[in-house]
């Protein structure tokens, strides 16, 4: 779940009379488990730069095919939900750190074995194993940036997890324009490596800490992350009630339930994971002499937008946001569709057209004077990307706090 509300993750430990905690320590803690999220971006975002090339490799290098690539760009997925299963599981019974500890292990394996590849299948091994990581970091880190923040700045924490996914994707574009695949997957063993290195040195949350009855524990936790544990009072905890399937005949059950798994559904196949794992591949298809910087340019905005619906959101709100990027999803999808359409009998050599092509000039080439439309739909579909939607289903899993389901989204 999203760490964003007050109601979804009110802390177990409260300050008599709402003095508010200034310890500084916690920002580094989050910190520490936002690397998990930026891996994660990073290990979607590999394939972009990293499947043109590989297609352009020579022996004895793996050399992907349209099949084999297409396999390396979605197998991320399939390592992604096993690992969304895994760290539902891990999360309540191995502890929030143990989890984040745990899941940099698959992250660094998966791109040293890329790294190490020899043929397709490593290559393939490699993706899969840091899908796993995805799926498990994706739900991990939400949970214990939302158990150590204290009130007043769990908002700002909450948000920086969607941040660094998308920093984790741009940080994966930029790296791939001057670095080839076996370099790039050697940085992206450094966040979870370092990730792994500053969690050990931090707390498990106070709050699993007091589910656990380990009470000195989690004051010392508290002491570390807020900077005093004088004065703090335990509320009585109700008995939790374990989710039943007869519950989802209920109504604030099943409607927010619908409406959760609908909204996942429908992101998930509006392609938007298809864009960040092919996004150089696209631009090249699309005829462009400088894929890699469109690709850029992408993400640059995917960034932008995220840090800007963080900022309106609570302003804006969740419903309009989200209506208002189905719109724009749909105009720029369109556009970019027409762009394919318009350039369909031109060469298909990709360095006929360059970004900076002037869309007032002269084109030798039907695609070169449209090169602008094609870039401008993309960064328009990545703009009006849901960036709501982690937040709308939070609220929804809050009608009843035994939702279940878990909010495992790629961006």
């Amino acid at each position: 779940m999203t760490p964003e509300d007050p109601e979804e993750t009110q802390p177990l430990l409260e300050p008599p009379g709402g003095s508010a905690p200034r310890g500084r320590r916690v920002f580094l803690a989050a910190f520490a488990a936002t690397l998990g999220p930026l891996s994660f971006g990073f290990a979607l975002g590999y394939s972009s730069p990293a499947i043109p090339s590989l297609q352009r490799a020579a022996p004895p290098a793996p050399r992907l095919n349209d099949e084999a690539a297409s396999w390396f760009g979605a197998v991320v997925t399939l390592g992604a939900a096993a690992g969304g299963v895994l760290g539902g599981w891990l999360v309540d019974r191995a502890g929030r750190k143990l989890s984040l500890l745990l899941c940099s292990v698959p992250f660094v394996t998966g791109f040293a074995v890329i790294t190490a590849a020899q043929d397709v299948w490593m290559l393939l091994g490699g993706r899969l194993l840091t899908g796993l990581a995805c799926g498990v970091a994706s739900l991990v880190a939400p949970v214990y940036i939302s158990e150590i923040a204290y009130p007043a700045v769990r908002g700002l924490l909450g948000s920086c997890v969607q941040l660094m996914v998308v920093i984790g994707i741009l940080l994966a574009y930029l790296a791939g324009w001057v670095l080839e695949w076996r370099w790039l997957a050697v940085l992206g063993c450094v966040p979870p490596s370092l990730m792994l290195l500053l969690m050990c040195f931090m707390p498990e949350t106070p709050r699993f800490l007091l589910t656990q009855h380990r009470r000195q524990e989690a004051m010392a936790a508290l002491q570390f992350l807020w900077g005093s544990e004088q004065g703090w009072e335990e509320p009585p905890i109700g008995a939790e009630q374990g989710f039943h399937l007869t519950l989802l005949w209920q109504p604030g059950i099943y409607k927010p339930f619908v409406i959760g798994i609908s909204l996942m559904a429908f992101q998930q196949l509006s392609g938007v994971n298809a864009i960040m794992f092919y996004a150089q591949t696209i631009f090249e298809e699309a005829k462009f002499k400088d894929s890699s910087l469109a690709s850029i340019i992408v993400g640059i905005i995917q960034v932008l937008f995220t840090a800007v619906a963080a900022l309106i959101m609570d302003r804006a709100g969740r419903r309009l946001l989200l209506a208002l990027s189905g719109v724009i999803m749909v105009f720029s999808m369109s556009a970019f569709g027409a762009y394919f359409k318009l350039t369909q009998g031109s060469p298909s050599n990709s360095s006929h057209v360059a970004l900076s092509a002037s869309v007032s000039t002269e084109p030798v080439d039907a695609s070169v004077g449209l090169a602008w439309l094609a870039v401008g739909s993309m960064c328009l579909f990545i703009a009006g990307g849901p960036q709501a939607l982690r937040s709308l289903l939070a609220r929804l899993c809050l009608l009843h706090l035994q939702c279940p389901f878990h909010l495992v989204l790629c961006p």
